[in-house]
């Protein structure tokens, strides 16, 4: 899987109403997560989320309950990051019999910031 991407809104946009319009075909990559900037990967990625998906990488819990058991969180509040590392394509929740198992998705990620314009980009290493 390629890792999340830094993308404007507005040009995030503009492909949609291409698409929508029949202009163009939607791209290969259009289900990819992408983020606005620099900034919303960073308030995803606080020291708890980074710490969460080390223990995920780590020790592979076999259950989000056992995950909540390895890191003393509670399920609930577990539940809702999880949601959140999973939109933003850091994680994957395969199916364990009846369960779903946390399994990190990203190793390493490259930020390119370009001081003198909004052009960031972002890369899985």
């Amino acid at each position: 899987m390629t890792g999340p991407r830094i993308r404007s809104l507005r040009s995030l946009r503009d492909e949609m109403k291409a698409v929508a319009r029949g202009e163009r075909a939607a791209p290969a990559d259009a289900a990819r997560p992408s983020f606005s900037s620099v900034a919303a990967v960073v308030r995803l990625l606080t020291p708890e989320n980074r710490a969460l998906l080390a223990v995920i990488r780590r020790r592979r819990p076999r259950s989000v309950a056992d995950l909540a058991r390895m890191t003393g969180r509670a399920q609930p509040n577990l539940t809702r990051t999880l949601a959140k590392l999973q939109a933003a394509g850091f994680v994957a929740m395969t199916a364990v019999g009846r369960r779903k198992a946390p399994r990190a998705t990203v190793g390493k990620l490259v930020v390119e910031i370009d001081p003198y314009a909004q052009r960031d980009r972002l890369r899985v290493a």
